[in-house]
């Protein structure tokens, strides 16, 4: 290369940033310190990330996949989200002890659950190894030979990194590939369930509250690490002790004003902050529409059954607040968008960065060349979405897909691998076959009826057909399939050679399956999908590259992309339309007023209304005597930041991040510190359920509290 990014964030670009936007990089930090110190932080940089000495970071880990986590004790217990824990503690859920719905508080060690499956990942340390990513690559070489260089050169770094330790190790692009980091990190695999509120105080409000503000939720639960007798990671033994951390965090029972200066330390999941106008209006006015809409069928129909009993509930609850969470988001995103005339302000920004690149050779044609790259993803996009929320709606075709797999494959130990999973996954889908087949037709038949109508997916060719046609088609093929006979389809199975894929491709499901994933996704447009990605890839490194050089005096961050980082600002209300204004913070009295005994997810526990009626609320209430409950600031957060501990000016714990407000989640896309908020729990409102309301005292001794 002409020029290699080794000092790429000491002069950093682009449009100037807003207030408190921004997730920086811990480990770079110190270029942040004097502007924390200016809006109140009174620690330093080294305290939160050191090479040196046990710090912040040292506290922080990714919980599972997708969320952060943090040690609050020295015996591995560690606070995350309550969404960020449910499935498993839906997976230790039964009808006879129903975690889930009831709660659950481990009064000894010996009553921790185990959790299969679930990791817990500390950071190490981290590199700038951009240098020796980039090695032997150049301006002029093809992005195929660009790649097979740079993934030679991880696999080399990453394995002399880890070389004689149990760490592992990843390089993850920054800047569209500008810069390259490496992440060393410890990986826990025994993590054990210590306690969860019920989901009257953990997901109160429900699907109703989700992103919205105010807010009333409990969104917590409680974990612990386990480790060998060495104190490193090792797999679950009942010889296995209690993680001693290097760091775990204090907590401060003395609460925030508004003003207050707040960071927040984890992982966020994803950003897109250098999407160009093509991008913003892709997402606002092509997808986000119809992901809603299909959503919103699903939503329905399993809300709709949720109702009926508890066994339902608790069979689609983890399922409804995952479709849910995204539902909610892209409506609050494309209506963020409309408001901030995002696409026309990102238009402004492309025309000021193309004048300026008039007469630069190497960046005059990017913008133009993203605009065609963008007008061909646009249909691929748009038929990936009607794919992924339609096709793949129901359990119906999703089980139709794994049949076709069987049959497309020749090898006969495969074969064998494939038909006993599908055989032990039918023996547990049929178990309450006949209430599920009611609501898993139902939204078979609507997406796929609301896709044809759309004039997507192949299944007719005249989208003018009435639509009561299209069902009645719809529920032929649901009835007659091998996929809704338990006898049927045990009997394909169990007998089932490579000569009897023919059966399986003529059964109607499996016909549909294919006719929609041939029509939506063909060969020929799944490699075009490809090649245009690659290129719109390559363009964005160019356009990043070319901000850096325009504008090299404006400070700005990465994308995230589930690395560890910082972001910062104040505790701080909004006003969400005209004559409205939400103060930041939130009371148990705001719980008592949302209770509904009739709509399951206003329901406040008896419990608690005896706490409130007797204001019996100890050492948790604040200078006012309420109890808080949640807060706002204007930290940027995004996707796996649930669970992330927010901090005080001293780094101490006053609160678990785990939603934005409706109202300014388009912050992946375009930042607007009038509306964007992060909502976070109150760690005064989770320790008074844990001793108060749940009376586990015993978690409560664990803690560390600032004096």
């Amino acid at each position: 290369m002409k020029k290699v990014f080794t000092t790429l964030l000491a002069a950093l670009f682009i449009m100037p940033l807003m207030a408190d936007e921004g997730m920086w990089i811990p480990m770079l930090l110190k270029k942040n310190e004097a502007d924390m110190q200016q809006k109140g932080m009174k620690i330093s940089a080294e305290d939160i990330y050191s090479i040196n000495q046990a710090c912040l970071k040292d506290a922080i880990v990714l919980f599972g996949g997708g969320c952060t986590g943090e040690f609050v004790s020295d015996k591995g217990l560690l606070f995350t989200n309550h969404h960020c824990g449910y499935s498993y503690i839906a997976r230790n859920s039964s009808l006879e002890h129903n975690y889930l719905a009831n709660g659950f508080w481990a009064k000894s060690l010996e009553e921790e659950i185990p959790c299969p499956g679930l990791t817990v990942t500390r950071l190490v340390r981290m590199e700038d190894v951009t240098t020796q990513v980039l090695k032997g690559v150049d301006d002029n070489m093809s992005e195929a030979e660009r790649e097979l260089i740079i993934n030679a050169n991880i696999k080399s770094i990453t394995a002399k990194a880890i070389e004689g330790t149990h760490y592992s190790a990843i390089i993850k692009p920054f800047y569209y590939g500008n810069q390259y980091f490496m992440y060393v990190n410890e990986v826990f695999t025994d993590v054990r369930m210590v306690g969860t509120p019920p989901s009257n105080i953990g997901k109160f409000g429900g699907d109703t509250d989700n992103w919205m503000w105010p807010r009333h939720t409990g969104d917590f639960s409680v974990f612990r690490v386990y480790a060998g007798a060495d104190n490193k990671p090792a797999e679950y033994s009942a010889d296995n002790k209690p993680y001693q951390p290097l760091q775990h965090l204090t907590i401060s029972l003395k609460g925030v004003e508004e003003d207050d200066f707040t960071f927040v330390f984890g992982y966020p999941g994803t950003t897109n902050r250098y999407a160009t106008s093509q991008a913003v209006d892709l997402a606002a006015n092509v997808t986000n529409p119809v992901r809603i809409d299909l959503r919103t069928i699903r939503l329905n129909h399993y809300n709709n059954a949720m109702n009926q009993d508890a066994a339902q509930r608790l069979k689609y609850s983890s399922r409804v607040a995952s479709i849910a969470n995204g539902w909610k988001k892209w409506q609050g995103e494309s209506l963020g968008i409309k408001r901030l005339n995002g696409v026309e302000k990102k238009q402004e920004f492309e025309k000021r960065f193309q004048q300026w690149a008039a007469d630069k050779p190497m960046y005059k044609d990017v913008l133009p060349n993203m605009e065609k790259n963008y007008a061909t993803l646009k249909s691929i996009e748009l038929n990936s979405t009607y794919f992924s929320e339609a096709v793949r709606a129901a359990d119906f075709m999703n089980r139709a897909a794994a049949l076709l797999t069987l049959a497309n494959t020749t090898n006969d130990s495969m074969i064998q691998v494939y038909k006993n999973s599908l055989i032990k996954q039918n023996e547990n889908y049929f178990k309450d076959f006949d209430k599920h087949s009611i609501v898993d037709r139902a939204i078979f038949v609507e997406t796929f009826t609301y896709m044809c109508k759309a004039g997507f997916g192949g299944f007719v060719a005249n989208k003018d057909v009435d639509a009561t046609k299209i069902e009645e088609m719809l529920g032929n093929i649901y009835d007659k399939s091998v996929l809704t006979s338990e006898k049927g389809i045990m009997k394909l199975l169990n007998s089932y050679t490579a000569k009897d894929a023919k059966k399986i491709l003529k059964d109607p499901a499996v016909a549909l399956y294919q006719l929609a994933y041939e029509n939506l996704l063909p060969k020929s447009s799944r490699k075009q999908y490809n090649e245009v990605k690659k290129e719109i890839n390559r363009l964005y490194r160019l356009y990043v590259k070319g901000m850096m050089e325009m504008d090299a005096n404006n400070v700005s961050f990465p994308d995230a992309n589930l690395t560890l980082r910082v972001a910062y600002g104040h505790v701080k209300g909004f006003r969400p339309k005209d004559g409205v204004y939400y103060k930041p913070y939130t009371t148990l009295e705001g719980i008592i007023e949302k209770e509904n005994p009739d709509i399951y997810d206003y329901v406040v526990e008896p419990r608690l209304k005896e706490l409130y009626n007797t204001q019996d609320y100890g050492q948790y209430a604040n200078s006012k005597g309420e109890l808080p409950v949640g807060f706002i600031a204007t930290n940027h957060t995004t996707g796996g930041n649930s669970g992330s501990p927010v901090l005080n000016a001293n780094g101490e714990l006053i609160g678990l991040n785990f939603d934005r407000c409706w109202e300014g989640t388009m912050s992946d896309l375009l930042f607007d510190p009038l509306y964007c908020r992060n909502i976070t729990l109150d760690i005064r409102y989770c320790l008074f359920i844990i001793d108060k309301f749940a009376g586990a005292t015993n978690l409560i001794n664990e803690l560390t509290f600032s004096k």
